[in-house]
């Protein structure tokens, strides 16, 4: 037996466990406004959160940075960024060049067992919109955009939308205008369901761009 796993004792949870564990954790706080633009991230502070060494929460740490949620303002002091205007327009450029193709591949590829899962995520949508949780509600959000990437199929696609879809998601959450992003998910759907690449991509463009506009008003009280 394991000295590990033998009676009365822990099972040691590995390094690299402990860093996702803490890097999922910090990303969240994050996205939630948990953790604000400015806020710093001490090491000390956050091993002790966690009950952890330093060596994890530096490595999540370094993570964040790469995913662009953080940055290191000195050698001593890391802060969660300052999104500023071009980056929300990078970020949305992106965005539309992806999500509007794959809309169009979806609504060629998508089967009835597609379509039925995007409607129970409108309903799901719709319950958290209804009951203004912010938090459900950027979930389900996230979700529905998810599963429209997969309906693309295109492996390659997802790929390349992976290393800024933490970023995207937190700019989702500080848009609060829900009942109309409720509104342009579910004309985004009939567009798909009807079949037509050219009418669901039309959708989405408009989607992503209404959506930026939002976005900018949000954070920096002006029009994209």
């Amino acid at each position: 037996m394991s000295p590990t796993t033998g009676p009365g004792r822990a099972k040691t949870e590995p390094l690299g466990a402990v860093r996702e564990r803490v890097l999922a954790s910090l990303r969240e706080d994050i996205i939630a406004g948990r953790l604000g633009p400015g806020d710093r991230l001490v090491e000390r502070e956050l091993a002790e959160r966690f009950g952890v060494s330093r060596v994890p929460v530096r490595e999540a740490i370094r993570a964040l940075v790469a995913e662009g949620f953080v940055l290191f303002e000195s050698a001593r002091r890391t802060v969660v960024r300052r999104l500023t205007p071009a980056d929300v327009r990078e970020l949305f450029e992106l965005r539309e060049a992806l999500e509007v193709y794959a809309a169009g591949l979806a609504a060629a590829r998508a089967t009835p067992q597609d379509l039925a899962e995007l409607r129970d995520l409108l309903g799901r949508a719709a319950r958290a919109t209804e009951a203004g949780d912010a938090e459900a509600i950027t979930d389900v959000n996230t979700r529905f955009h998810d599963r429209v990437l997969a309906m693309a199929g295109n492996g390659l696609l997802i790929s390349v939308m992976e290393p800024v879809d933490g970023r995207l998601r937190w700019l989702t959450r500080r848009n609060e205008e829900w009942p109309q992003l409720l509104a342009e998910h579910r004309e985004l759907y009939e567009a798909i369901a009807s079949g037509d690449p050219d009418r669901a991509r039309a959708h989405a463009l408009g989607h992503v761009r209404a959506n930026y506009r939002s976005t900018v008003r949000h954070l920096f009280g002006e029009e994209g």
